[in-house]
């Protein structure tokens, strides 16, 4: 049976639903064939929505099902009846999910609050039914506005935990014994290195206050161009408001303590200079161990005006309501987390003004952009109405001008769209 471990980021394809074509149609009594028309509107495409879900913890349902397909509108119906439109599809996603557009890598949205819904790409247009077409010099129009065709797009989620406190150090120096100690979190632990292979998150209660802890994987020298653990889940304490360091101050594992804060905050700095800057305090665990003394004697002198330090047994729970306490006391005076802002990118039909020409290897002038993709909705070959309609919009918009001005003449192919004619 295959195994699947904490999933944090993945890329998935999403497509709102086309809008349904516009329906082309004439009322019709007995005795009486053309009544005039009463062709309907098509239904709007579905939209596809984003979700915080704060009861998810990571990303591994996107790894089995990577597409996602909101229902696309109904056709409109006769009798002036409009298209059923299609159905939504709804993303569910860990609170503190972000959204990326994976083509250029801006933000979409940053899904922050449980229950908090975000429209990532609206369902297509439907096409207006040959009803809408009827003007005072046109009684009878035979044609209608087929649905706009929406593209699928690309996405990345990545998820950030949402948490006040990062419990950061390196491996098996007891971050997930501390965690289990001052919440209520019962995450795995054993003696050996890597035993975390996810972030556990943990509420911490304080009288009548609280706040959420992560105890982050253990990171390792080089975890910031992607050695060991850390590439993978610094990006989680990137929200957090405070830095908790978890060292093991009885050097047992055969390193420095003093080297391990160095080497730690080395690692947040090279990630990230909003990690760097945050506020730290220091948790010395494993302070009833052999030899721990002396190098809590060190800690102080070198540190000791420099951080709060906290000398801990997370094993039997020594000194660490002294070190809730402070943590405490620390986010009062910190701001609260904020949403990360997203970047301008809005995903839309293209413009309909817009246009370029360019001769293919056959020498036929083709004609592309969103003017094309308007007119492609809007025209039918074989109606007399719609094609003087064709031909006045691209007089209107410049086509033509434009045409002549890059040596297109009389006899000359011109491709717009499906239709291809002979320029005159």
């Amino acid at each position: 049976m295959a195994s699947y471990g904490f999933t944090d980021k993945v890329k998935i394809t999403v497509k709102a639903g086309n809008g349904g074509d516009g329906m082309n149609s004439f009322k019709a009594y007995k005795g009486k064939p053309a009544c005039g028309p009463d062709g309907g509107d098509g239904g709007d495409g579905g939209s596809v929505y984003v979700e915080g879900d704060k009861d998810m913890n990571d990303l591994l349902s996107f790894r089995f099902v990577s597409t996602y397909k909101a229902g696309n509108g109904e056709r409109g119906g006769t009798n002036q009846c409009s298209g059923k439109r299609g159905e939504d599809v709804v993303l569910k996603v860990p609170c503190g999910t972000l959204v990326r557009d994976a083509e250029s890598g801006k933000i979409v949205c940053d899904v922050y609050e449980d229950g908090e819904r975000i429209l990532l790409l609206a369902g297509g247009r439907g096409g207006k039914g040959n009803t809408r077409f009827t003007t005072a010099r046109r009684h009878a129009p035979n044609f209608a506005q087929k649905g706009t065709i929406v593209k699928p797009r690309e996405l990345i989620l990545e998820m950030k935990v949402i948490a006040d406190v990062g419990l950061v150090g390196f491996p098996n120096v007891g971050k997930s014994t501390l965690l289990s100690k001052i919440s209520a979190a019962k995450p795995k632990i054993a003696d050996y290195h890597f035993t975390t292979l996810s972030p556990n998150l943990g509420v911490v209660r304080y009288y009548d206050e609280s706040f959420v802890a992560a105890d982050i994987p253990g990171l390792i020298e080089g975890a910031a161009e992607g050695a060991g653990l850390g590439h993978d889940f610094l990006r989680h304490i990137e929200r957090t408001r405070l830095i908790l360091h978890v060292i093991d101050v009885s050097g047992m594992e055969g390193r420095d303590p003093l080297e391990d804060l160095e080497a730690i905050n080395r690692e947040l700095a090279s990630y990230s200079e909003k990690l760097a800057s945050l506020p730290q305090i220091v948790a010395l665990n494993k302070c009833d161990c052999f030899g721990a003394e002396e190098n809590l004697k060190r800690f102080r002198r070198k540190y000791g005006k420099k951080y709060d330090i906290y000398a801990i047994s997370a094993l039997n729970g020594e000194g660490t309501e002294e070190v809730v306490k402070a943590l405490f006391e620390k986010l009062k005076t910190l701001p609260p987390a904020e949403r990360i802002p997203a970047d301008e990118i809005v995903f839309e039909e293209a413009d309909n003004t817009q246009y370029e020409i360019f001769v293919d290897e056959n020498g036929a002038y083709v004609v592309i952009g969103g003017l094309v993709d308007m007119l492609c909705r809007n025209v039918v070959l074989n109606n007399p109405d719609s094609m003087n309609y064709f031909q006045r919009v691209l007089k209107l918009r410049g086509v033509f001008k434009e045409l002549e001005k890059m040596g297109c003449t009389a006899g000359s192919t011109v491709i717009v769209g499906d239709v291809e004619f002979e320029y005159v």
